[in-house]
């Protein structure tokens, strides 16, 4: 049973959340009772899943119309002058600044996240991300202004990796600081399902455009209509979700944990040293608890794309990339439908035991790859056996939801409240250098050199490092939020 203060949130009949600071200022000016004081405007849930997942969705979507451009456009008319190579590995460059960039946004966002709340900061990172965005769609090309052109990309690309590194742990602080205990992971689990989202939109977009431009990107001449202006409407469109999302985010509250933990004065001047000194070894393990689900990610979308449309002389399977788009595209439902899942089974059997159960199957999963891929069995071309990579497909991103769905609670609860955004947000974005940065190069390499099927042993190497970092970590499905609680029951 649990009183106010366990439950700060109590959830009416019509679906709001009533925030109890836990604090009581009537009571002889007493600032240390627990008599709850109740804020009189009562925030919709929906309004905080909404808040919540309208930035992480933004996040993916302006990832893949930027992974997308980076291999198809920006090669043509931001880094044109040398060989076609050259230009598609300096994109590709711009394109890993974001990775650089996301830890430092993750320690200033966190910094103020930490320091003057949840709500301000996630409309700092919300603006940064989607005005460095915006202004991509705006810019010259070098056939217009030269070196300068790529120079500004890869400035606005870093200021979108800055936002992106502040905004995941702040969407799921706001989710999960405002679940009811025993019901966290499922509360937590919105922010997450920004990443199908985002995914089915830009590509879903992007493959709109080439089929309204008649754009074949192995053809294309620098005076097709899609290159001169098309490119940028993905861009363009990015203000609209942006204003959107503002306009939410600037009707919630602050959450009750970190509103409390205002009351009580637990802030810190440093977060960011202050977690260094205090949680380097939650960071350790936040970092490689999420390292199989970052190496599960970005092979099931970026490598498993180059690696299928790619040519045969290169060990690639030369499919289609409209066709094979439409296969990942139905393949990411089940990323979605399984998300929802995930939240719901680590409340029910704990985080630690959903998890290390889940990192056993991609462990599986990785060590078939070679039966599943390799040109012998798949075929290649128009040869290519359709179903066999849409079952292989589905089975990967229905992994990827079951891993990556309960993120959202167990990286924050790691950490306590003065320093959560700080730390998750480090935790998480250190992985993304170790998992999704180095994750698609390695894979080519590995079948350049090797074999499809070393990719899966590479991906199982990860995984077993994620299985030690669960057993090494506590579970924290019972932990309260506040700092000053013991475990709720």
């Amino acid at each position: 049973m649990t009183d106010s203060r366990t439950d700060p949130r109590r959830g009416d009949d019509d679906g709001v959340v009533v925030v109890d600071t836990g604090t009581d200022t009537t009571a002889a000016g007493d600032p240390s009772s627990t008599t709850s004081v109740v804020d009189p405007a009562p925030v919709p849930r929906s309004r905080i899943i909404f808040a919540s997942l309208i930035g992480t969705t933004i996040e993916f979507y302006d990832f893949y119309i930027f992974a997308t451009a980076a291999v198809s456009v920006f090669p043509l008319i931001f880094f044109a002058g040398g060989d076609a190579g050259t230009a598609l590995l300096a994109s590709m460059a711009t394109f890993g600044t974001a990775f650089i960039a996301r830890p430092l946004g993750s320690i200033i966002f966190g910094h103020y996240g930490d320091r003057l709340g949840r709500k301000v900061t996630l409309v700092g990172a919300l603006l940064t991300m989607g005005i460095a965005t915006f202004i991509i769609g705006l810019l010259p090309t070098i056939q217009q202004i030269g070196l300068w052109a790529p120079a500004m990309l890869t400035i606005l690309r870093f200021f979108q990796g800055i936002g992106l590194g502040g905004e995941w742990s702040g969407a799921a602080l706001l989710a999960s600081e405002t679940a009811q205990p025993g019901k966290r992971a499922f509360a937590a689990m919105w922010p997450q399902l920004g990443a199908p989202f985002g995914f089915i939109l830009a590509n879903g977009v992007f493959l709109l455009l080439t089929i309204w431009f008649v754009y074949d990107s192995t053809a294309a001449e620098l005076t097709d209509p899609f290159l001169v202006w098309g490119w940028r409407i993905p861009f363009l469109l990015s203000i609209v979700m942006v204003g959107v999302g503002l306009y939410v985010r600037l009707r919630i509250e602050e959450t009750p944990v970190f509103a409390k933990a205002m009351a009580q004065n637990e802030r810190v001047k440093a977060p960011v040293s202050e977690v260094f000194r205090k949680n380097w070894w939650e960071i350790i393990l936040g970092t490689f608890i999420m390292l199989a689900t970052y190496g599960l990610f970005y092979l099931m979308t970026t490598w498993i794309l180059s690696f299928a449309i790619g040519g045969e002389d290169t060990g690639g399977l030369g499919y289609g990339y409209r066709s094979f788009l439409i296969l990942q595209v139905i393949a990411i439902l089940l990323f979605a439908a399984f998300i929802p899942l995930a939240g719901y089974l680590a409340d029910r059997f704990g985080r630690r035991r959903m998890l290390i159960t889940t990192t056993v199957g991609i462990i599986l999963f990785g060590l078939s790859f070679g039966w599943w891929l390799s040109p012998e069995a798949m075929g290649t071309g128009d040869g290519l056996d359709v179903t066999r990579m849409l079952v292989f497909l589905c089975v990967g991103m229905s992994l990827m939801g079951l891993t990556f769905g309960p993120m959202s609670a167990v990286l924050p609860e790691l950490f306590p409240t003065n320093t959560r955004y700080t730390g998750s947000g480090v935790a998480y974005n250190i992985s993304a250098i170790l998992g999704a940065a180095l994750t698609p190069f390695v894979a080519v390499w590995l079948v350049q050199h090797f074999s499809v099927a070393w990719v899966g042993y590479y991906l199982a190497a990860l995984s077993v490092l994620t299985i030690i970092s669960l057993i090494l970590a506590p579970e924290t499905s019972k932990k309260s939020l506040y700092t000053d609680e013991p475990a709720h029951t």
